[in-house]
């Protein structure tokens, strides 16, 4: 409760928590979703950096209605399949490679159907945990732990999905419920379901802790939310890390683990692939798409509706921050998986964050005469600024729009820039130019273009002189 001349110093990051606000309204308000959260962990500490919650009000406009992220369990789909395939590797039952038959992408489990969104034939493991196999988790899980589903159950208590997280907002806090073989909902049908995401409620941040255990090299953190209590500019209390479990699984287990979710996004056939691909830092984690039912009306077609979901951790070798989205779309959404839809904004934020915070690449300031730096824009816009400024110029090239240039002896010096008029399946190069022009000459050539920081460009994610095919995301860093 508020005291007269104590102040609460929380672990948010005002710039990451802009961030994650304005990509999360940018796709709920596009996509015409429900209710969603992003949540971002800084992996060594647990320190929760942003969160984001927004919901659909009844005039279509968004709020922070609810905290979605840590307050609202829900069925989480495909994201639960770490905790399945964890379960699998720490049992040694399977291995990255072992094989198992897909049955085309549907199978009968005990007189319910399960299916896949692709019909896949004989994967490995590594492969159907890649493209996110139903049948291929709920057949591993089937058949080790039909008669023995203790044992599974043991996994997911290890991995703390039945507990409350303990975040500092304890009355916010969702309460997760894993089914016990001694409830009397148990079935025949329950582990297939449970392996692939159903027949469990957890939480964003419950997710959030088991991948973040997995970036963090198996050491499970404790979310938290407050830095410090502060009385008259003086700390009175001071929050620290605190680990709740030491080591989730084996260290063989967890390099399979690392090996699956980095091939989530780096496989051609990954999940997340087409979205999270092109980036000039390495994603690791693990798309979903959850059905659900519209106002508990059940599973039938018209009342049926989508969470899109994606949880990961970035740079993926060294990993320093885990982060969740979570977006419930509705039945006008016109994208409905998790890569296209919580990807997306994944994407956007840990960009920006990746700009921000983790790129080592930086300009230093150039001396009056420089040869090092290259300028890069249109030849008519250097002609009126060098005239503006009075600054003699000679123009050494011969025909096209564009120009790099230098300075020496107080004269510039204008020349045809690399890349920027050969074939149009050819990369241009773009580092030096302002981001107008960037997007202008990269979007002509049939590129996507994404961009972080402000500035001039500093690195583009695809290499100049390189091929690429139309509509490829290319990344411009700027600084």
């Amino acid at each position: 409760e508020p005291e007269n001349g104590k102040d609460i110093i929380t672990t948010l990051d005002t710039y990451m928590q802009d961030v994650a606000e304005n990509a999360l309204m940018k796709m709920m308000v596009g996509n015409n979703s429900l209710h969603g959260t992003a949540i971002v962990m800084e992996t060594a500490t647990g320190k929760i950096k942003a969160i984001a919650n927004l919901g659909k009000q009844t005039d279509g406009t968004y709020a922070e209605d609810l905290n979605y992220g840590i307050g609202k369990a829900t069925e989480p789909g495909s994201i639960f399949k770490l905790a399945t395939l964890l379960s699998l590797l720490e049992d040694k039952y399977v291995t990255n490679n072992s094989l198992v038959d897909c049955e085309g992408g549907m199978k009968q489990f005990y007189g319910l159907r399960i299916h896949d969104t692709h019909p896949n034939q004989v994967l490995t493991v590594k492969e159907a945990f890649a493209a996110s196999s139903n049948v291929a988790f709920a057949k591993m899980a089937d058949q080790y732990y039909h008669t023995q589903p203790s044992k599974f159950i043991e996994h997911l208590h290890h991995l703390r999905l039945d507990t409350i997280t303990g975040i500092d907002i304890t009355a916010s806090s969702g309460k997760p419920l894993i089914k016990k073989p001694s409830n009397r909902s148990w079935a025949n049908t329950t582990i297939p379901f449970m392996a692939h995401g159903y027949e469990e409620l957890v939480t964003p941040l419950h997710m959030l802790m088991l991948y973040n255990a997995v970036a963090n090299d198996g050491k499970m953190m404790k979310p938290y939310l407050v830095n410090a209590v502060r009385e008259y500019g003086a700390d009175i209390k001071t929050i620290h890390p605190q680990v709740l479990v030491e080591k989730i699984c084996s260290a063989e287990t967890l390099v399979q683990l690392k090996e699956c979710l980095s091939a989530v996004v780096d496989s051609v056939h990954g999940t997340g692939h087409k979205i999270l691909f092109d980036s000039a830092y390495a994603i690791s984690g693990k798309t979903g798409t959850a059905v659900t039912a519209l106002n508990n009306k059940g599973y039938n077609k018209g009342n049926k509706i989508y969470q899109a979901s994606f949880i990961g951790y970035f740079p993926s070798n060294r990993p320093k921050y885990t982060m969740a989205v979570v977006i419930q779309n509705s039945k006008e959404s016109k994208l409905v998986y998790g890569a296209d839809v919580s990807g997306t904004v994944f994407k956007e934020i840990s960009d920006r964050i990746y700009g921000r915070f983790l790129s080592s690449k930086k300009f230093i300031t150039p001396s009056a005469d420089t040869t090092q730096y290259n300028y890069y824009g249109m030849k008519n816009e250097w002609s009126s600024i060098f005239s503006t400024l009075k600054l003699p110029y000679k123009d050494s090239a011969t025909g096209g729009y564009w120009r790099s240039t230098s300075i020496k002896n107080n004269t510039a010096v204008l020349n045809t820039p690399v890349y920027t008029t050969t074939a149009s399946a050819i990369i241009p190069a773009v580092i030096g130019m302002g981001l107008k022009d960037a997007v202008y000459l990269m979007e002509n050539k049939g590129l996507k273009v994404t961009a972080t920081g402000r500035g001039r460009v500093l690195s583009q994610s695809l290499a100049a002189g390189t091929t690429f095919k139309k509509g490829q995301v290319i990344t411009l860093f700027l600084n």
